[in-house]
């Protein structure tokens, strides 16, 4: 199993909006390339930024081909899509993680 992690830091004034839009919108377009077979969505508790909220997406894939394939032909739109629809209220930063 590999797990693909990404943290998000998003800006209090726009968190709830950015939820709303994760839940509805930007999760079920991950999920709909069929390269991940199930998902976690995780608010981070111990963040000390006082502007700021942390959130965790894991998606979970049954082999790095998947991943592979996600990186490669969907990963771009999608990361480009939240780009423009967060300009400047969000940044991401991705892991890779493998079961042991």
């Amino acid at each position: 199993m590999i797990l693909y992690n990404v943290t998000v830091a998003v800006d209090k004034k726009v968190e709830n909006e950015w939820i709303a839009w994760m839940k509805k919108t930007h999760i079920r377009e991950v999920m709909e390339t069929n390269q991940f077979e199930d998902y976690k969505f995780f608010k981070v508790l111990n963040t000390e930024d006082p502007e700021a909220s942390s959130y965790s997406v894991q998606y979970f894939a049954a082999e790095m081909k998947n991943i592979q394939m996600y990186m490669a032909a969907f990963a771009p739109e999608l990361q480009q899509k939240a780009l423009l629809a967060w300009p400047n209220k969000i940044a991401a930063f991705r892991t890779l993680l493998e079961t042991v």
